[in-house]
């Protein structure tokens, strides 16, 4: 069986982990600190950066934009960036809004603070978190959802009438911070309709089980009506 190198709480992992169950295809996670620079990721992987998959002939793509364009050229039937080429222009354009200006302004820095500095030794730089950065960032993340409600006033999805891959990265880091409980949903209706919609698809079901050991999710993070 293919192998997926992922963290449970990281928005490039997961946006991969649902492209791959939007495609049908099952895979076996393989949970990698990428902090610990283990020798044999580094040899998969020389940038360690996750994620990483492994397919089972041995063949690795590395990073969440080379694996989900890889599995929309194997599997062209159910692309993960329909339409024409306008439409696809698009939805690229919100997967790196998404991938780079919500990573930087919300979803790198809040989960290396509320997340992985936890599971960090102090001389790997773990600890308490920089509340200086978490207020930041969570007045960042509403910036954000108001782009997201601005978007779904006259669309169905984010990118058009089609579900993309724009979804799929959005959904994905705010699927992070829904797990943390640092998302505003009340404040921002639309934005939560569209989520809700989301969440409730089959691809969405792993994203919902995961489970950081000493770490729970708020009880709501699985509900579909919340």
């Amino acid at each position: 069986m293919d192998q997926l190198f992922h963290l449970p709480l990281s928005p490039a992992c997961r946006k991969v982990r649902l492209a791959l169950a939007e495609k049908g295809r099952e895979v076996e996670l393989v949970e990698e600190r990428d902090w610990e620079e283990r020798e044999d990721f580094l040899i998969m992987n020389p940038a360690g950066e996750l994620p990483v998959l492994r397919e089972e002939d041995g063949a690795v793509i590395c990073g969440s934009g080379p694996i989900t364009e890889y599995l929309d050229d194997i599997d062209p039937d159910k692309p993960l960036l329909p339409g024409d080429a306008h439409a696809r222009a698009e939805a690229r354009r919100l997967v790196e809004w998404f991938d780079r200006k919500f990573s930087e302004e919300v979803s790198t820095p809040l989960l290396y603070e509320k997340v992985t500095k936890r599971f960090m030794g102090a001389s790997q730089g773990g600890g308490s978190p920089d509340m200086g950065v978490v207020r930041i960032t969570l007045h960042n993340v509403r910036f954000h959802l108001d782009y997201i409600s601005y978007l779904m006033e006259d669309r169905r999805w984010l990118a058009g009438e089609e579900l993309s891959l724009a979804d799929l990265a959005a959904a994905a880091h705010l699927s992070c911070l829904d797990y943390i409980g640092d998302v505003p949903w009340a404040q921002y209706p639309q934005a939560k309709d569209w989520y809700v919609r989301l969440k409730s698809r089959p691809s969405f079901r792993g994203l919902l089980a995961d489970h950081l050991p000493g770490m729970p999710p708020p009880r709501v993070y699985a509900n579909l009506d919340f």
